[in-house]
C-alpha cells in the first residue's frame, strides 16, 4: 500500500469539506477521483499533497505520516500538477521543464549529467522536444499541459497528482493528455492520482474510480463497478444511459426527454451540421419537443459529442474520414422518416460533400427542406467550387432558406398541423 488515507477531516474555514475520509491506494494504480462541483475532489488531492494539513485524522505515504515528512523528501516522491499553470513568464520550455529537478539540486549547485538526462527523457516521451526553446507563453493550452507533465517527469516521483488535467481542452488534447498519462504510468511505474470531471474519462483511462459526495467517499472501485445509473443518480441527480459491452469500459449518455407535440407523438428533424453548428439547435428542439436525429458527422466532432449527451440518434463516420456510402444511404434514410431537414450553415469539403448531395437529393424528391443561409457559400466551398455548384442548386430547388437556426426552429414551429 502506497498512501493510506486514515480518518481525514479538512477545510478551509470553520466548517469542514471533507468529513472522516478512508482511502487506500496501491503503487501503480492509476485512479480517478470524481463527482459533482463541491464534493470535496480537489480538497482530497490538496490534502494528499500536503498542502492542506487535515485537523483531524493522518495521509501516510510509505506508511510515514505525509506532514511529518520535509518538503524535499515529498518533492522527491510526488509531482504535482495543478490547475494553475503558473506559466505567465517567458521562460523557455527546456527551462521550465529543468525546473523539475529542483527537488534534486543541492542549495546553490548546477545541474549535472544525470539532470539533462532526465529532462531529455521527459521531454522526449511528451513530445515537447520539438518545443524546447520556444517561450511558454506562446503555446497552446494541451502544449503547456505537456509542458507540465514533462516537468513533473522530469522530478522523477513515484507519484503524479494532477487537478483536472484535461480542463478546458478540446477533445483531441483531452484523449492525448489521458493516453500521454497511461504512457507515463506503464514506462516509469508511477502511480497517478487525477481529479478529473468528464465520466466517460475517467471511466475510459482510469483502473480505479473514487467516487465524492458532499466531503465523503461515496464508491471506490473499477469503472464497471462504479458507473452505473443508480450511482450516477444519486451523486449527480441526473437520469442517464450507462452502456458498455464486455471487453469495453462503461461510458455515459445523458437521456433525451422528448415532450410530445400537442395532441401527438413528437415530430421528427433531420440535422445536417458539423463543427458545433447543430449544439444549439438540438437544445432548442428539444426543449420545444422535436425528435431529433443528426448526420453525417465525425466521432469526436462537437455535434456528435453533444448529440450523444443528449442521447440523440447520430449518424456517425470515423474520426478524420469521409461520409461513405453506407454513412450516406443510412443518413438518407433518416431523413426520409424526417417531417423537416434543416442544413446548417457548414463548411464544406471533400469529407462532407455527401451530406450535401444527399440534401439536394431529397429536396428535388419534395421533402421539406430548410437551409440556413447564414455565410457566403463561396466562403466555405473548399472543394474547389462543387459544393457552392450544388448548394446553388439546392437553393432553386423549391427549399426554404433563413438565416439562423432559430429561425428555422420557428419556420418549423409556425407549421404545426400542417405536416405532410
Amino acid at each position: 500500500m502506497l498512501f493510506n488515507i486514515l480518518g481525514v477531516t479538512c477545510g478551509y474555514g470553520a466548517s469542514p469539506v471533507l468529513k472522516d475520509v478512508n482511502v487506500q491506494i496501491n503503487s501503480q494504480d492509476f485512479v480517478g477521483i470524481v463527482g459533482p462541483n463541491g464534493s470535496g475532489k480537489s480538497t482530497l488531492l490538496r490534502t494528499i499533497s500536503r498542502v492542506l494539513k487535515p485537523t483531524h485524522g493522518k495521509v501516510l505515504l510509505d506508511e510515514k505520516d505525509i506532514y511529518q515528512m520535509s518538503g524535499a523528501e515529498v518533492a522527491q516522491k510526488m509531482a504535482v500538477v495543478s490547475q494553475e499553470q503558473g506559466l505567465d513568464f517567458p521562460f523557455t520550455v527546456k527551462d521550465v521543464v529543468m525546473m523539475g529537478r529542483i527537488p534534486h539540486l543541492k542549495r546553490f549547485a548546477r545541474e549535472g549529467s544525470r539532470d539533462f538526462a532526465a529532462v531529455a527523457r521527459a521531454m522526449d516521451l511528451t513530445d515537447t522536444a520539438v518545443l524546447a526553446d520556444r517561450q511558454v507563453t506562446e503555446l497552446s493550452g494541451g502544449e503547456k499541459q505537456r509542458v507540465l507533465l514533462a516537468r513533473a517527469l522530469a522530478q522523477e516521483p513515484q507519484i503524479l497528482l494532477l487537478d483536472e488535467p484535461t480542463s478546458y481542452l478540446d477533445i483531441n488534447y483531452q484523449i492525448e493528455i489521458m493516453e500521454l498519462l497511461v504512457r507515463m504510468r506503464r514506462d516509469y511505474g508511477l502511480t497517478i492520482i487525477a481529479v478529473l470531471h468528464d465520466l466517460n474519462l475517467a471511466s475510459r483511462f482510469s483502473d480505479y474510480l473514487l467516487v465524492m459526495k458532499k466531503g465523503c467517499v461515496h464508491a471506490v472501485g473499477t469503472p464497471h463497478q462504479v458507473i452505473t445509473i443508480p450511482m450516477i443518480k444519486d451523486v449527480y441527480g441526473c437520469e442517464v444511459r450507462v452502456e458498455c459491452s464486455s471487453s469495453e469500459r462503461p461510458y455515459m449518455v445523458f437521456n433525451a426527454e422528448t415532450k410530445p407535440a400537442a395532441g401527438g407523438s413528437a415530430r421528427r428533424v433531420h440535422v445536417v451540421g458539423g463543427g458545433g453548428s447543430g449544439v444549439q439547435i438540438f437544445r432548442n428542439l428539444l426543449n420545444a419537443g422535436w425528435q431529433i436525429s443528426s448526420g453525417v458527422v465525425n466521432v469526436g466532432d462537437s455535434d456528435w459529442q453533444e448529440a450523444c449527451r443528449l442521447g440523440i440518434r447520430v449518424i456517425e463516420a470515423p474520426p478524420f474520414c469521409p461520409v461513405g456510402a453506407d454513412e450516406a444511404a443510412l443518413n438518407k434514410e433518416m431523413m426520409q422518416k424526417a417531417e423537416f431537414i434543416i442544413l446548417a450553415g457548414i463548411p464544406f469539403g471533400t469529407g462532407n460533400l455527401r451530406n450535401l448531395e444527399t440534401v439536394l437529393e431529397e429536396a428535388e424528391r419534395g421533402a421539406r427542406v430548410i437551409v440556413v443561409d447564414n455565410i457566403d457559400i463561396n466562403e466555405r466551398d473548399y472543394t474547389g467550387g462543387q459544393a457552392a455548384l450544388l448548394y446553388q442548386k439546392l437553393l432553386q430547388s423549391g427549399v426554404q432558406t433563413v438565416n439562423s437556426e432559430w429561425e428555422a426552429m420557428q419556420l418549423m414551429e409556425g407549421s404545426a398541423g400542417n405536416a405532410i
